[in-house]
């Protein structure tokens, strides 16, 4: 047994090895996720309404089903896009609610809206289903090497029954409350990670303007207080390596920001540092666009200093060629 997320993680069970799971949602993330739980030992079948995304995943030996197909399963996993995918699988196509077998699990690892996310656990509790709500961090890497954060939302008794599954796909689990829960952390997470993009990246300006090397001034600001994980990982992982692979693009940030936003103006909330950084994540949709790695919040800020990391990796390819 192995030391896992602070706890031990013990050999799976034969009854635990068993346990069904379908995977739906079939992207990056959803399709790595399923991977990852098949190579653990799991019953795993994934499914998407895209026939290619179907047809790749097969290629990789997951078993793939159309919407209409779903098997009965003890565990439907969802990785979609929005909450309005979350909402249409579970109340309409395939409609969960009524095909999928009473007392199974509904887990979203999506990043939804919370307000969303509590409507429909209560219809699918009231089903007679399970419900938890997981999303997660760490992006397809994180998703194919069975290494994700997860925040938790659901009864404590659904968290330790489908632990098996949450051990094989992450590092690291937070329980952090009721459903719903789950998303609300997720959703402030994701508002400072925006916004200590935006930071950071004008913290490296100004050192770079004033002649200090971005490098440098990182090294600085991880020996205080100012660190962060976009200073400690972002920066050097993904900006000041030009490659802007992270797996998360700028236009799913910008959503992850207005569900914030959102949910901050229903609680009745003035929080005026999450509108600022709504604001300045939405002043270009062009620097960076939607389809961009979200990264990139940081190229523009750079380049007042004259820095501009796009084209490090392309010439690091030249050097060692």
């Amino acid at each position: 047994m192995t030391s896992h997320g602070g706890r031990l993680r013990h050999p799976m069970t034969t009854q635990e090895s068993k346990m069904k799971i379908t995977v739906i949602g079939l992207g990056q993330m959803g399709g790595n996720m399923a991977l990852t739980l098949r190579r653990a030992g799991f019953d795993v079948t994934g499914s998407d309404v895209f026939a290619q995304a179907r047809r790749r995943l097969a290629a990789q030996g997951l078993a793939t089903v159309d919407p209409e197909a779903l098997p009965a399963s003890d565990v439907y996993l969802l990785s979609l896009p929005t909450s309005a995918q979350v909402r249409e699988v579970i109340e309409s196509r395939p409609n969960l609610l009524a095909s999928a077998p009473k007392s199974s699990v509904i887990v979203d690892t999506s990043t939804s809206d919370p307000v969303v996310s509590r409507e429909l656990a209560a219809k699918a509790i009231a089903a007679g289903l399970e419900w938890l709500d997981a999303p997660v961090s760490g992006g397809p890497a994180g998703a194919a090497s069975g290494k994700l954060g997860m925040l938790l939302g659901g009864e404590r008794a659904t968290v330790e029954r489908v632990t098996p599954m949450l051990e094989a796909m992450s590092a690291k689990r937070t329980h952090v409350g009721g459903p719903g829960s789950g998303h609300v952390v997720k959703l402030a997470n994701n508002y400072l990670c925006a916004a200590n993009l935006i930071a950071t990246a004008e913290a490296v300006t100004l050192a770079a303007k004033a002649g200090v090397d971005p490098a440098a001034c990182l090294a600085g600001l991880n020996s205080g207080s100012g660190r962060s994980a976009v200073s400690e990982v972002n920066f050097p992982a993904w900006i000041l390596s030009g490659r802007f692979d992270s797996g998360f693009t700028s236009g799913l940030m910008r959503k992850d920001l207005r569900l914030a936003r959102d949910a901050a103006a229903g609680l009745e909330l003035d929080l005026a540092l999450l509108q600022r950084v709504v604001d300045g994540w939405h002043a270009d949709p062009d620097h960076p666009g939607d389809g961009d790695d979200f990264n990139h919040i940081a190229s523009p800020i750079l380049a007042q200093a004259g820095v501009d990391f796009t084209d490090a990796a392309a010439r690091d390819e030249e050097t060692s060629a």
